[in-house]
């Protein structure tokens, strides 16, 4: 898979060091670089890359501003963060803005392109560290009551098919797998992710997943209902 990136920092020697690093990996085409926020959202206008590597804390317009601006005005270019920090106050409002993947900068190339191709396949480029701490926010949340039974109504107008997506989801199934396990077509699918991503206010597929938690469609791995 070959991906035309733009990078994003405000340091000038980290910034030309990822540029650098990612000159030496496959599939990888850097097609510009920004010093801030609204730099980068200038390059996504003029150079319409797949993915954007963004820094977080960048004056004039930081990495949380860019990326929902990004995302609303480009939804054909992703955003993969790539910052220092992994403090909630930093990942969660990267990933409600719509970024659809999370490193810190300690990541090695490797990691990068497995990212970088997850959200260019529709999936989320969550480091470990990074998928342990959604995990361990979700399951620290006041726990719900249990998956809602077929007299209940399900959260945000949701269908009892889309409710039956979501949960796969979360199961870490692909629209391939879904349909094959739900015995309907691939477009079908998509079709179901795109109505309940719309009617859960989600924009990927991580926020899916937590949501579902969140609202007790599915439960974290090692967890049961109580």
């Amino acid at each position: 898979m070959s991906a035309r990136v733009v990078v994003a920092d405000d340091q000038s020697v980290v910034r030309e060091g990822i540029v650098m690093l990612l000159g030496l990996l496959p599939g990888i085409e850097v097609v510009g670089s920004a010093r801030d926020g609204e730099e980068a959202v200038a390059l996504v206008a003029e150079q319409a890359p797949d993915v954007v590597l963004m820094d977080l804390r960048m004056p004039r317009c930081d990495g949380v501003e860019a990326t929902r601006r990004i995302r609303e005005q480009y939804p054909n270019t992703q955003v993969v963060v790539l910052t220092t920090f992994a403090d909630d106050d930093s990942l969660f409002p990267a990933l409600q803005a719509g970024a659809r993947g999370y490193l810190t900068k300690d990541a090695g190339g490797d990691e990068i392109v497995r990212a970088i191709q997850a959200v260019l396949s529709g999936e989320a480029g969550l480091s470990p560290a990074v998928q342990r701490r959604l995990l361990e926010r979700v399951t620290t949340a006041p726990a719900p009551a249990g998956p809602p039974t077929a007299e209940q109504q399900l959260p945000d107008g949701l269908t009892p098919r889309e409710a039956e997506v979501l949960v796969l989801i979360a199961e870490g199934l692909s629209n391939p797998e879904i349909a094959r396990k739900l015995h309907i077509s691939q477009a079908t699918v998509k079709s179901h992710i795109n109505n309940l991503f719309a009617k859960a206010g989600v924009r990927d597929r991580a926020q899916a997943v937590r949501y579902a938690y969140v609202r007790g469609l599915a439960h974290p791995p090692g967890t049961s209902f109580t």
